[in-house]
């Protein structure tokens, strides 16, 4: 206490910070004022009374939205842990009720692990945890890591391998590949041949628009190839596609059963071989004794291993 200077907080209030953080975290003051149910003017000279405070512009316009200056990420860095627990120790309750309670959680996750996760975990959370409200942000394995780092989300279920600075990564379940295609468009029995292969056109996702994947250095050390007709950063489309078209796509092997049943598809083991995948959860350290996220990732434990 002794080395507290009182005064220098007289220039300040929590308020201000609170605002720097959500500006932060939503690149935005519209988004960030309707996160604080508050109007834009109010949070726009909330912003220009941080400027003065810490004589510096903190966020700058660019075409994507708000952006940090140096000064503001330093401060969101060293804040963050100040203001999480100063939360936990005068507001959040030291239990969670998930049956009663009220609470939000946002998860970052590629549109693929949506697809195969959420439908049974939702199912889960309406009957176990009725004032739970899910957010979904989309990521990647690009992104991941500095969606955690951030605190852009609270759990990324992940397919890369780094542990950024901070974080927790927990490898959960391990999954291979299956190729698909439409009966009506390829007239193919599973499981299908290396012939079959890489007799017919592909359907690529690839998340940085590279045109090769894995699958293709295998082809190439037998000396052959495929060829990929299109590519996308999205599995959702692909199913509407193989109707249309008489091609092949090699996806996780987690959407082969609801393709097929949704969609008529049909699927094989890849003939091609490709390492299993790692899907993990990762949070930041610093909420790992958050007694709702702890109750959040048993939950997402349970079904991915389902």
């Amino acid at each position: 206490m002794h080395n507290i200077r009182e005064n220098d907080f007289s220039r300040i209030d929590l308020n201000l910070l609170t605002v720097l953080m959500v500006l932060h975290r939503e690149g935005s003051v519209s988004r960030a004022a309707e996160r604080l149910h508050l109007g834009q003017p109010a949070v726009s000279g909330a912003l220009a009374r941080l400027r003065t405070v810490f004589n510096d512009p903190l966020f700058v316009r660019t075409a994507k939205g708000m952006s940090p200056t140096p000064r503001a990420e330093a401060l969101v860095t060293s804040l963050l842990p100040l203001m999480e627990q100063m939360q936990l120790l005068l507001f959040q309750p030291p239990s969670f009720s998930p049956a009663t309670d009220a609470h939000t959680f946002r998860l970052g996750m590629s549109d693929w692990v949506e697809r195969w996760l959420m439908p049974g975990l939702l199912a889960t959370l309406a009957r176990e945890a009725p004032e739970i409200t899910v957010y979904t942000t989309a990521s990647d394995p690009f992104l991941d890591e500095e969606m955690v780092q951030r605190d852009k989300v609270d759990v990324a279920i992940s397919v890369g391998q780094g542990v950024p600075a901070g974080a927790v990564r927990e490898p959960v379940t391990r999954m291979g590949f299956c190729t698909l295609w439409h009966p009506l468009q390829l007239a193919l029995t599973s499981p299908i041949t290396l012939e079959d292969y890489v007799s017919h056109d592909h359907l690529l996702v690839s998340y940085r628009s590279a045109s090769h994947s894995l699958i293709d250095e295998q082809l190439a050390r037998m000396n052959r190839t495929r060829r990929v007709r299109y590519v996308t950063p999205h599995f959702s489309s692909l199913p509407l596609m193989l109707k249309q078209i008489p091609a092949l796509t090699t996806v996780p092997q987690g959407l082969a059963a609801g393709w097929a049943e949704h969609y008529g598809l049909q699927h094989s083991a890849t003939p091609v071989s490709v390492p299993d995948f790692t899907l993990s959860l990762m949070w930041n350290k610093r909420r790992s004794h958050d007694p709702a996220l702890l109750w959040l990732l048993e939950k997402l434990r349970s079904q991915m291993r389902s």
